[in-house]
């Protein structure tokens, strides 16, 4: 059976929930929900904003042009492509690019799997490319981008799990060594009422409080 979780937050003093996808059994222990909550609490007291420097904000055809990594901050759209530094491991670091395809809406009936908690919620599905562009060695590594809501708000929720044929998040083969390597995924998020409209890039101490963000 196909599992997945998810974490509601809600302001400053938050209380994470984790649940399986498979009828509200309890999933993981203390440590691993804390270590959850704190993720989206950070998403949403930290809300994107548009930078005005040129230091740290470029257009996507200037960030991306020769395999220039991306400057935090920086606002792209949907189709535009990142370079982007990426460690998945201690061991397991390089340069990738991220292309946006789409950001698609799903229906209230999708989140079935979620379970109870799920009720009113609709998922936005952020579709995606990722390119091995420093030619490491990046193989199984996985990638998620977070929704950004309309507005430039985090969602408050971060879901752990997919949706197959919809949205499924698939991770790099063992060949995703090689400059040019890529792979298709797609990362899963939703909102309780205001339409998903971004994608954000947040990984790494220079993006966490600058995230590349792509929109509709």
């Amino acid at each position: 059976m196909h599992k997945g979780r998810i974490v509601f937050a809600a302001g400053m003093a938050t209380v994470g929930l984790l649940l399986s996808a498979c009828g509200g059994e309890e999933d993981g222990s203390a440590q691993a929900a804390e270590t959850t909550t704190t993720a989206a609490t950070t998403e949403e007291e930290a809300p994107v904003t548009s930078e005005s420097s040129e230091e740290t904000t470029t257009s996507g055809d200037d960030a991306a042009a020769g395999g220039e990594v991306t400057a935090p901050g920086t606002e792209l759209k949907v189709g535009d492509r990142a370079v982007l530094p990426f460690r998945y491991t201690a061991d397991k670091e390089g340069t990738i690019a991220v292309t946006v395809t789409a950001i698609e809406q799903g229906t209230e009936a999708d989140m079935a799997a979620f379970g109870e908690r799920a009720k009113g919620m609709t998922p936005y599905f952020i579709k995606m490319t990722v390119e091995n562009v420093g030619g490491t060695d990046l193989s199984y590594a996985s990638l998620k981008l977070r929704g950004q809501l309309e507005g430039g708000s985090g969602t408050g929720v971060v879901l752990i799990g997919d949706i197959p044929g919809k949205c499924d998040n698939e991770t790099a083969s063992k060949d995703f060594t090689t400059a040019g390597a890529s792979y298709e995924t797609c990362s899963l998020t939703a909102s309780n009422g205001t339409p998903v409209t971004g994608a954000t890039f947040s990984e790494g101490d220079d993006y966490s409080d600058s995230p590349v963000v792509w929109s509709n």
